[in-house]
């Protein structure tokens, strides 16, 4: 969307409160202490087609808490944005009334002759206590009085937006037909480089990066073009969130809601990219992430950052202790990687430097790739080959005196796989034959990086004292009626696709 518009003001007068109303879901982390927003934070409000923008605190001065070099950086990218504004909303807190930090910001704004429109927040149920007339003084027109956390006259500032950008330009149109954009988004453990990766991806300094763990809070939503190895332009949405600590290590109510964000963002995301730091090797929380990430049956590309850290270090500083060279170290992390997050079979490892630049696009043309092969479709006639064939390579083990054993199976959807399995009783598939199972159709039909799941479907069991009937009264199995020669299987693949939930 072309038109932007820009929310700015002092901290703590209620913008991010404001940008969730407005956006009509919570992607802003709300909070009483100051200086909690710091990136631009973005979203398309699609009734008024414009992008909206939540920026940080201008003037905020707390060394104590926050570094000043953050502090730097958060106004600086509200600068960006104020630069890119089509309309700028100026937040106030109507309760506390004009400071002089107000009269500085609005004297900035007339400067920059951007159109602006005044927003007396925290007007809901002490309008008496409001001096309107403290606004007129500003000298930025009629102000409208709201309320961001009770919704009064939402609909006053709604109105009041759209008509101060006027009717879009016929040239600015939305192209509701376009192609739509390749969401992906960086995960990992903080300061393990993802904002700066983000940064290298988009060219830009966009993203605040600092060697301060944590500098990331909100999940940051941008969109780019990418050419691709086929000469292609592909789109992209692009996610950076805040770094995931584990749930015992959270320090305050910011650490919280940040990371629900970040794995917010999870859900939201078509291919994910598990950072992690190539001096750290695999942590138990980098594996902690990755879990989340299969939880929500989402495709992973695993990338090694800083690893010009690692040239450095064997080419001037004598070598990393325990390994023979560069290569011999990679080689051996290739392995540390594979057996620790066992569980995203044929993911792809990419080794990048986001300081350097190296192998940056191997990232994107590896999400191109994973992205198409999410859309595969697989023979039920092969389907239950490569089945049949893994069961017979390696029998599944004895559960309680039983054996899982597999009917039919049909794929019934993608993103993610979904394999629908006739089989005699679920409960007898173990975790790890599960994983045998995924493993062995990864490798069998290109599926590396995609999450695969069994829907199981296992005959009904008889209960003590009902007569048994037809085939059970002559001890055969329950099964959907399908024959084993190919050809008649796949003539009736559509009979099974029905059964799909």
């Amino acid at each position: 969307m072309s038109r932007t518009v820009v929310i700015v003001g002092r901290p703590n007068v209620g913008k991010s409160r404001l940008f969730n109303r407005l956006a009509k879901k919570r992607i802003s982390i709300v909070h009483d202490q100051p200086g909690v927003t710091r990136d631009v934070i973005m979203t398309e409000i699609k009734d008024g087609d414009y992008t909206l923008l939540d920026t940080g605190g201008l003037g905020f001065k707390d060394g104590n808490i926050t570094p000043a070099k953050l502090i730097d950086a958060s106004e600086t990218q509200v600068g960006f944005a104020i630069d890119t504004a089509d309309l700028i909303l100026f937040v106030v807190d109507g309760l506390e009334g004009m400071t002089a930090l107000d009269l500085k910001i609005a004297q900035m704004l007339r400067k920059s002759k951007k159109d602006v429109l005044l927003v007396v927040n925290k007007a809901d149920f002490n309008e008496d206590k409001i001096d309107l007339a403290e606004a007129y003084r500003l000298g930025l027109g009629e102000p409208v009085r709201v309320s961001a956390e009770h919704g009064a006259n939402e609909g006053v500032l709604r109105d009041a937006i759209l008509t101060k950008l006027g009717p879009i330009p016929l040239e600015d149109l939305p192209d509701r037909s376009a192609e739509k954009p390749l969401c992906v988004c960086f995960i990992g453990r903080p300061n393990v480089g993802k904002s700066s990766l983000s940064n290298r991806l988009l060219d830009s300094d966009r993203l605040i990066v600092s060697d301060v763990p944590g500098t990331t809070r909100d999940a940051v939503s941008l969109d780019f073009q990418f050419k691709g190895r086929d000469g292609a332009m592909y789109p992209f949405k692009l996610i950076d969130t805040a770094g995931i600590k584990a749930a015992t290590k959270l320090a305050s109510p910011v650490e919280y809601f940040s990371r629900l964000r970040s794995l917010d963002s999870i859900k939201e995301t078509d291919v994910v990219f598990l950072v992690l730091d190539a001096m750290d090797g695999v942590t138990q929380q980098d594996k902690a992430i990755a879990g989340e990430a299969v939880k929500e049956k989402k495709p992973i590309v695993i990338i090694v950052n800083k690893w010009d850290l690692v040239k450095k270090t064997f080419e001037k500083d004598g070598g990393i202790p325990g390994y023979k060279s560069e290569r011999d170290y990679r080689e051996k992390y290739e392995k540390a990687v594979f057996e620790r997050l066992f569980f995203t079979p044929g993911s792809p490892l990419i080794f990048v430097s986001a300081m350097s630049g190296y192998e940056i696009d191997r990232m994107l043309n590896a999400a191109v790739k994973l992205n198409r092969t999410l859309d595969i479709k697989i023979s039920t006639a092969k389907l239950n080959k490569i089945i049949g064939y893994l069961a017979e390579r390696t029998p599944p083990p004895a559960v309680g005196g039983k054996r899982f054993r597999v009917y039919y199976a049909t794929q019934t959807g993608t993103r993610p796989f979904r394999i629908k399995i006739f089989c005699n009783r679920e409960e007898k598939l173990t975790e790890q034959y599960r994983r045998y199972l995924e493993s062995g159709m990864v490798d069998e039909f290109g599926l590396n990086g995609c999450p695969i799941y069994f829907d199981l479907v296992g005959k009904e069991k008889h209960e003590p004292g009902t007569p048994y009937s037809g085939k059970e009264a002559r001890g055969l199995p329950h099964r959907p009626k399908w024959r084993s020669n190919e050809k008649v299987v796949e003539e009736n693949d559509s009979k099974y696709e029905t059964f799909e939930e």
